[in-house]
């Protein structure tokens, strides 16, 4: 491919592209510092607004993180939902990486999930059942015969309670969402604490916790959409991507595991070296034809639980790169192909391909796949998992 992967963090200006929508403006700290650009005052810190009401007449806090370099990150109550996420390209020009809508209400329109926790399940659990210690739980189903991202009413659509913080190396805030007994058909109270860290060196890091009272199934993930142009009107099918698997999850007709975990060799799934998402993506592979393009699971060498580089993913043209370090055994790679359905986005109509998903995870329908890793969690043993997204530059 001829990319370098190495990378350096970039100090940026504070001028922005003007084509963006601004939804939650964030100046808030008491020691600002200055810009070396432009000489501007940076403002460190959390600001909490009013964002907009729900689709149900609900209030929705909107709330900006802005880290000591000027980079800022915007989330809402709902759904934990990242609104927006603007790094600097190689210029030290901001742009806002994710897709979104521009209208809170959008977001419980569909199911298209953009920015939003993910939880109890993400993925698919088939036939929308499990059994566990014996005993078979029906899920709500929401796609089909299947449950979709914990169903008709998952994680995306709670209301999270936040308290925004304020620490040496970033800011950031705590959600927490208290989800009862039989949510979805799920066994067992589940208490759900994500933490997100907007560091200083435009890094996300996403930590999430959970306890429960019963066993049951957990399996959470945050699905941001990124388009590292920072131009939603243009498709990543030329971002470069690296995924540090050696092996993936391929897919029946309703996308659901076959269980087989074969090699990426000599496929399109091959991404252990940087390959541009649209170089195979038309390819008839019979994987590529179910899912209308990537919607798969891959498998991570070197899976420990300890958080380790799962992918990389970079916009040539800006110079933006991602790298995705994580604790989870799985990323679920999905090149936006069901995103040109005619809905408006922040700027303009989203379209095919305009962004793409690495969702962390453990493997879709593990519940029904005892040769999958695990991911029942019993009383008095706690769920943890850690993501992290640093946003760098290609040298």
């Amino acid at each position: 491919m001829g990319a370098r992967w190495e990378s350096f963090p970039v100090r940026p200006r504070l001028a922005q592209s003007t084509n963006r929508l601004r939804t939650c403006p964030a100046i808030m700290s008491p020691s600002p510092d200055l810009d070396a650009a432009t000489g501007a005052a940076i403002v460190r810190g959390v600001r909490h607004t009013a964002a907009e009401e729900d689709a149900h007449g609900r209030p929705v806090q909107c709330f900006t993180l802005t880290n000591a370099t000027g980079a800022q990150l915007s989330f809402l109550s709902l759904g934990g939902i990242i609104r927006e996420l603007w790094v600097p390209d190689r210029h030290g020009r901001l742009g806002d990486v994710v897709l979104g809508f521009a209208h809170t209400s959008a977001y419980q329109e569909g199911a298209l999930y953009l920015g939003a926790l993910i939880g109890r399940y993400a993925n698919r659990i088939g036939g929308g059942h499990f059994t566990l210690d014996g005993q078979t739980h029906h899920l709500a189903c929401n796609e089909g015969p299947n449950c979709l991202h914990g169903g008709a009413r998952g994680f995306d659509a709670a209301h999270w309670h936040v308290e925004p913080f304020e620490r040496h190396d970033g800011v950031g805030a705590v959600l927490t969402h208290e989800s009862p007994s039989g949510d979805q058909g799920f066994p067992g109270a589940l208490s759900v604490r994500v933490t997100y860290t907007w560091r200083d060196d435009n890094a996300l890091v996403v930590d999430y916790e959970a306890e429960t009272t019963a066993p049951t199934p957990v399996n959470l993930t945050q699905h941001m959409f990124f388009n590292l142009s920072g131009e939603p009107e243009t498709t990543v099918l030329d971002h470069e991507l690296m995924i540090h698997a050696s092996r993936y999850t391929p897919v029946t007709a309703q996308l659901l595991p076959t269980g087989e975990l074969p090699a990426v060799d000599g496929t399109p799934f091959d991404f252990r070296f940087p390959r541009r998402i649209g170089e195979r993506i038309r390819e008839r592979h019979p994987q590529l034809q179910v899912g209308a393009g990537y919607d798969h699971n891959w498998v991570l060498d070197h899976a420990s639980g300890a958080r380790v580089e799962a992918a990389r993913l970079v916009h040539p043209g800006s110079g933006r790169l991602l790298v995705v370090s994580t604790t989870e055994p799985g990323v679920q790679m999905y090149s936006g192909n069901h995103l040109g359905v005619g809905r408006q986005g922040k700027v303009g109509a989203l379209i095919k391909h305009g962004g793409v998903a690495l969702e962390t995870q453990h493997f879709p329908d593990a519940p029904n796949w005892p040769a999958f890793p695990d991911t029942t969690v019993r009383p008095g043993t706690p769920y943890r998992s850690s993501t992290v997204f640093a946003f760098r530059i290609q040298q």
